[in-house]
């Protein structure tokens, strides 16, 4: 199983993630997205709807929750992973 705690911290670090529900659409829009990650409330169905067959993981916790665990002082509705970087993120997918 993996930690998502720890994975997201290595890709934030390593690799390229956008946070947020606009970041994450023009992101899935233009193909870059590898992996999306949303919270329980995100506010958009359209980042899970329109995924354009990129992979959507489901994270079990708020967008405050999410945040906190990407180390961010401000909620994170969701997530897209552009470079994983030295991280194993894209295996949740």
């Amino acid at each position: 199983m993996i930690d998502l705690g720890r994975a997201l911290k290595s890709a934030v670090n390593t690799g390229k993630v956008v946070f947020g529900v606009q970041q994450t659409e023009k992101m899935i829009k233009s193909g870059e997205a590898k992996l999306i990650i949303v919270a329980t409330n995100c506010p958009s169905d359209y980042v899970v709807s329109k995924s354009h067959g990129v992979p959507v993981y489901q994270y079990n916790g708020t967008n405050m929750e999410l945040g906190a665990l990407c180390g961010k002082p401000f909620s994170v509705s969701s997530i897209a992973v552009i470079d994983k970087g030295a991280s194993n993120i894209l295996s949740l997918g």
